[in-house]
């Protein structure tokens, strides 16, 4: 007797699920039928490089991290949990619309009193807890001033006083999350050793041949110290593009 095999979500699914955005709207975006994204998401198409393209701008990941989702840096898994609240009546969506930048529960720290911001979950990866409530941003702002898109950003609080005057505690900045590399030189949202998330000025040491690139992490507060490490030791979460600032 045919036994039904369960269909197994691919990289595709999660991306999506990563960026809350809806079918519909991923449909609309990357121009491929509702029909083939259910296949794609869904496993029913063996993933290749070129099947993932059409959808990497929409959704701020490249091929390669969606093909390798879960084993690729800065790609992890979404349980139901993370999308969907049952309340005993009816499921409602936790966490910012499609068209909303998040941004993060947990405070983003500048060193001095980061606390952490991921969570462990039962599968133990780590994921980042987003407020209820995101941010709209004009897409004349994103495109025009930002140069990306908004499914990359993500709005992060942050804490301590080492980047002081640049960026004071409290104030929120705005990240590109697609942005991985530190080139050029400026502001970024980095891991550091004790998970937290924390914003830096990062600066390519120049190496010599055969050697491996190594990044200045500094502080703009000339009262905490700066560090170098290798570039394969440091994980950015995204480069700051502008600041969000109460008065």
């Amino acid at each position: 007797m045919a036994r039904k095999i369960k269909p197994v979500k691919t990289g595709l699914y999660y991306a999506r699920e990563a960026r809350r955005m809806t079918r519909s709207k991923l449909v609309e975006l990357s121009g491929i039928s509702k029909q083939q994204l259910s296949r794609l998401e869904n496993g029913q198409i063996r993933l290749r490089l070129d099947h993932l393209k059409p959808f990497s701008k929409a959704l701020g990941y490249s091929p390669e991290q969606m093909l390798l989702w879960g084993r690729y840096p800065g790609t992890e898994h979404l349980e139901s949990s993370d999308v969907l609240r049952d309340d005993g009546l009816h499921f409602e969506p936790v966490g910012p619309l499609a068209e909303q930048v998040p941004e993060l529960e947990t405070r983003a720290g500048m060193g001095g009193g980061g606390v952490p911001a991921r969570e462990m979950r039962k599968d133990g990866k780590h994921t980042d807890p987003v407020k209820p409530d995101g941010w709209v941003f004009p897409i004349s702002f994103v495109h025009g001033q930002l140069h990306t898109s908004p499914t990359r950003l993500l709005v992060l609080e942050t804490f301590g006083d080492s980047m002081a005057p640049t960026v004071l505690s409290g104030d929120r900045v705005v990240v590109d999350t697609g942005h991985k590399v530190p080139t050029p030189d400026g502001l970024y949202a980095i891991r550091d050793t004790f998970e937290a998330i924390v914003v830096k000025r990062l600066q390519v040491t120049r190496s010599g041949a055969g050697k491996q690139t190594r990044v200045k992490i500094i502080s703009d507060n000339p009262n905490h110290a700066a560090e170098e490490v290798m570039i394969a030791d440091l994980e950015i979460v995204g480069k700051v593009l502008c600041g969000i600032k109460l008065f």
